[in-house]
């Protein structure tokens, strides 16, 4: 029997139907598969966030903790230091007629022992002090504060002949008191470096790079191989030997952990006899 073209077009779009409603079921299909991924996908991630979350409490508490024995054990040490330090005064002072010339060198040695370990305690004790504290932020000049550090650099070492270059009117809102421990120890740290440097040159400056401002100390003294940047902001890390530069590796650490607390970051440009340029954000 001869299909009418009625018929033909009723079953062709009763086909189109059928075909229409089998791939508007697989799309729902593949939503509710995809809508369970994401689920899934929620979860997960509220789980790594409650896990993340919960690691930050433990380091934070484990943070505590250590700052806590630091501060305690050099708290504690003082006083048995104190003690060796007076006894071995008073040795000096009431029996150096009888002791040898070996004896009495010990006794020196004993001495300078007992500064250094005092020097040790002291940066333990101010690296502690570093993460407590409420930040007061305000209006700071660095300008004015980095004058005021010069010229305490040049009082102590009037013979001194040193290019010190301050930009004017380099403002920040921080902390005044963490803003003080940065400059205090970068310029500290340009001026201690430069000291066997004819023409000696520091700088403080201030640089927009790419939207955001970056603060500057350099100078053109000893500066070191960049292959041991890393260990530059560590306590108590040093690249150069105490005869050539003093010091116990204590002022670059501290630079470091008053910069992140105010939020900032820090890095260092060096080259071996060219100097170094601290740049820092806050």
């Amino acid at each position: 029997a001869e299909v009418s073209e009625q018929d033909f077009y009723r079953q062709y779009n009763a086909r189109l139907v059928n075909k229409l409603e089998d791939k508007l079921e697989e799309i729902a299909q593949k939503n509710r598969a995809l809508a369970a991924r994401e689920q899934s996908l929620c979860e997960a991630n509220v789980r790594l966030e409650e896990r993340v979350a919960q690691r930050t409490r433990e380091l934070e508490a484990a943070n505590e903790e250590l700052e806590a024995f630091n501060y305690s054990v050099s708290h504690d040490l003082r006083a048995p230091l104190r003690r060796v330090e007076g006894f071995s005064q008073a040795l000096q002072e009431e029996c150096a007629g009888q002791l040898s010339e070996q004896g009495q060198d010990h006794l020196r040695r004993i001495g300078k022992a007992v500064g250094y370990m005092g020097e040790l305690i002291d940066g333990m004790l101010e690296l502690s002090r570093l993460n407590h504290g409420e930040l007061l932020r305000e209006i700071v000049s660095l300008s004015v504060m980095a004058e005021a550090v010069a010229a305490k650099l040049r009082e102590a070492e009037p013979a001194r002949e040193v290019s010190l270059c301050i930009q004017s009117n380099i403002v920040v809102t921080g902390d005044r008191r963490l803003l003080g421990i940065i400059l205090d120890n970068l310029l500290g740290n340009a001026w201690k470096f430069t000291a066997k440097t004819a023409q000696a040159r520091i700088e403080l400056g201030v640089i927009e790079r790419d939207g955001e401002t970056i603060y500057y100390v350099a100078d053109n003294g000893a500066g070191f191989d960049m292959a041991y940047a890393g260990k530059l902001f560590k306590a108590f890390q040093r690249l150069h030997f105490a005869q050539e530069f003093p010091g116990i590796g204590i002022g670059l650490a501290s630079v470091a952990r008053c910069i992140h607390r105010l939020g900032g970051r820090v890095w260092v440009e060096s080259e071996p006899e060219k100097g170094a340029t601290f740049y820092f954000t806050c």
